[in-house]
């Protein structure tokens, strides 16, 4: 939340697009001019994509409202009454150079945005859903403070019950603990709405509604009627249980909205990064959400963490909060310690990442996944990999083909190498429903779908893996299957007597290095394509590294904070491809298929 030193009345009169409301400035304007500046940044200098995207949706709103068969409308009068209702509120935490707060044009955006439009059916708001992702210090709890206050006492609900929820109680109490000061700090705001801050909760006398947090226990929340649902910090939701027991209990309510905020996090299959998705999509125009707004400042791909012009893309207010020198300083300590990097990227630059020090960036990996043709690889020399799991978690069982292919770029032909992964994943069908609802990961709907198989009771069925093994030993050209003998002897004795190419791999450094540069190589150049299965990229997800002492690495299953046995088979498949390079020459693929044109 920012705070100038010069007064409002000195501030340069600015064109009126929107007529005066009577409010201490014109608010609607600041945000077209904020909107205009962002998609007027073609190149995308000082705005992301997705702000860009949020501003070009604004501006094209505008528009949509002024046309009679629209579902909404705009008004000015909303749109600038919250803003005007913030800026009478006192600062409460910080050093500034002016009492009240001062609302910068990214928030004076956001505020608008969200109680500007309004249903035309009843006047009610358009958006009830809100997502804002920003990185740390970018004053969203402060903000959000403000919002809560102005829901209780502003919006004309009789009884309106305002829940501020987060994984902990202190969590959730650095948003109700500044709207707590800020009614305690001013006295007009008390008696103009019969307001009362107490200890856990902020109650309104003159239309007995209350501001309180809630515990992060979902099954304890039930009854609420809420008003107003606020969510901080998303990202760090263990599960999506407190989410959606706030979003169901608006029933009732006729103007009800979430207001979610949160900074990037690590948890790519929780309900932060689905919401997270679910705006990329709304504001790319995949579909229309008249109900949902949503902004996410983060730099784009391709930007330098490091340079310094790049960073106002994640922070808006950067040199108000958080202040240059303390970006530079968190940005001079990732430089000399890998192990605070991961932090600066997604707490400081807003950039998800999909575990702590995840070894693959997903951003590359994205890029990868062109479907396989496995009917052309059944000629080539494969590798596999066999992760068993100790009897209820996946076990994979994964083949690779290390190929050779000639690509044409600007005319000039080149030998490029590419990997195939093809994968079966195995979960016992008792535990899965168990799973599901336990955590984010939709292993229930990737078994529908057949991207994971399910072995009847609750221990994986080894039978049936050794029978979908013996299967691809007869369909393709495995010349050996790496297996982990801590806990697969028995499958590989078995296996091995029937004649099938077992080859240990043991879990260390010294197995798993060189398969690792070699699969980072790969990844990195966009050179890994595998048979579609959503499983790869959850996994990909989750994998950490560990490393010795000469920086060689090895899977840390113990630190990956899901399962990451689709990616391990795929290495101990790749290292013993790798292995074998100039001994088993794999026949190039173009010699069936032909030259590729890039």
């Amino acid at each position: 939340m920012a705070s100038r030193t010069s007064s409002r009345s000195r501030r340069p009169a600015k064109p009126a697009r929107f007529p005066d409301t009577g409010h201490a400035r014109n608010y609607c304007q600041v945000a077209a001019e904020y909107a205009r500046k962002a998609v007027d940044d073609k190149k995308g200098r000082s705005h992301c994509k997705l702000v860009r995207l949020a501003a070009k949706r604004f501006l094209a709103d505008m528009v949509r409202a002024k046309k009679p068969g629209c579902s909404f409308e705009f008004s000015p009068a909303h749109g600038n009454d919250v803003c005007d209702f913030i800026e009478q509120l006192p600062h409460v935490e910080g050093k500034w150079d002016t009492s009240t707060i001062t609302l910068e044009a990214a928030q004076v955006f956001i505020l608008v945005n969200v109680f500007g439009f309004r249903r035309r059916d009843n006047g009610t708001r358009r958006f009830t859903d809100v997502y804002i992702e920003m990185a740390r210090k970018g004053a969203k709890s402060t903000l959000t403070a403000g919002v809560a206050l102005y829901c209780l006492t502003r919006e004309g609900e009789v009884g309106p019950q305002i829940v501020i929820g987060a994984t902990t109680g202190d969590q959730a109490k650095k948003v109700f603990l500044p709207a707590q000061r800020m009614v305690q700090r001013t006295g007009e705001l008390r008696e103009a709405y019969e307001l009362e801050a107490l200890a856990k909760s902020i109650v309104c006398g003159e239309n007995g509604g209350f501001i309180q947090p809630i515990n992060a226990k979902s099954s304890t929340q039930d009854g609420w009627n809420p008003h107003v649902g606020i969510l901080d910090e998303l990202h760090a939701h263990k599960d999506r249980g407190l989410h959606d027991v706030i979003k169901s209990a608006f029933g009732a309510r006729k103007n009800p909205l979430l207001w979610r905020i949160t900074t990037a996090g690590y948890n790519v299959m929780g309900v932060c990064y689905e919401q997270r998705k679910l705006v990329e999509q709304i504001l790319n125009g995949v579909f229309e959400a008249d109900h949902y707004f949503g902004i996410v400042f983060t730099l784009d791909e391709g930007d330098d963490p490091f340079e310094e012009k790049n960073w106002i893309k994640a922070n808006p207010m950067i040199g108000v909060t958080p202040t240059w020198e303390s970006m530079r300083s968190y940005a001079k300590e990732a430089k000399r310690s890998p192990d605070t990097r991961g932090e600066f990227m997604t707490k400081r630059l807003n950039i998800w990442t999909a575990a702590r020090n995840g070894w693959i960036n997903l951003e590359y990996w994205k890029r990868c996944g062109k479907v396989i043709d496995l009917a052309a690889l059944k000629a080539l020399a494969c590798f596999g990999g066999l992760d068993l799991s100790a009897t209820t978690d996946i076990t994979a069982f994964v083949l690779a083909w290390l190929i050779s292919v000639e690509v044409t770029r600007k005319g000039k032909t080149e030998t490029q190498q590419r990997l195939n992964l093809w994968g079966r994943f195995y979960l016992p069908e008792d535990t899965v429903i168990p799973r599901t609802e336990r955590g984010n990961v939709p292993y229930q709907t990737w078994a529908k779908q057949g991207h994971l198989l399910l072995t009847p009771g609750n221990v994986v069925d080894y039978d049936y893996v050794e029978n979908d093994i013996r299967a691809a030993l007869k369909e393709y050209q495995v010349k050996e299957l790496a297996f982990d003998p801590w806990n697969a002897g028995s499958t590989a004795n078995r296996l091995m007597s029937e004649g099938a190419p077992m080859v240990e791999f043991r879990q260390g450094v010294k197995s798993f290095a060189p398969a690792m540069q070699a699969f980072e190589k790969l990844y990195l150049s966009g050179c890994v394509d595998h048979d579609g299965n959503p499983i790869w990229d959850w996994a990909a997800a989750n994998i950490v590294a560990r490393h010795d002492a000469n920086r060689n690495m090895a899977p840390d299953k113990s630190n990956s904070e899901e399962k990451i046995d689709p990616i391990v088979a795929a290495l101990m498949a790749l290292g013993r491809a790798v292995a074998n390079e100039g001994q088993t020459p794999p026949r190039s693929v173009y010699e069936d298929r032909g030259v590729l044109l890039l």
